[in-house]
């Protein structure tokens, strides 16, 4: 999936590998990529909440929310971004 972003002044499309995708619809919740010290990973809203800046992505009925400022220089969401504790 690829979506054009705009929000925030973010003005570059960002993908979403089919491994995420099916990661997301399996799991059926909305999920956020934000940051932690190893850099950006993928969390689930009920861990992370997202937030009004936040740009979000559909992905089937689920919204995948991107933190404005990992979507400055993400240009690709893949499934190395999953943490390992959610068991992929």
């Amino acid at each position: 999936m690829e979506t054009d972003t705009d929000t925030a002044g973010i003005t570059h499309k960002i993908t979403v590998s089919d491994d995420v995708e099916d990661y997301i619809f399996t799991r059926k919740g909305d999920f956020r990529v934000c940051t932690s010290c190893g850099g950006a990973i993928i969390l689930p809203t009920s861990i992370k909440p997202p937030k009004p800046t936040d740009l979000c992505i559909p992905i089937g009925e689920q919204t995948l929310y991107v933190s404005k400022y990992q979507a400055r220089g993400l240009q690709h969401i893949h499934k190395g971004m999953i943490s390992v504790f959610f068991d992929y």
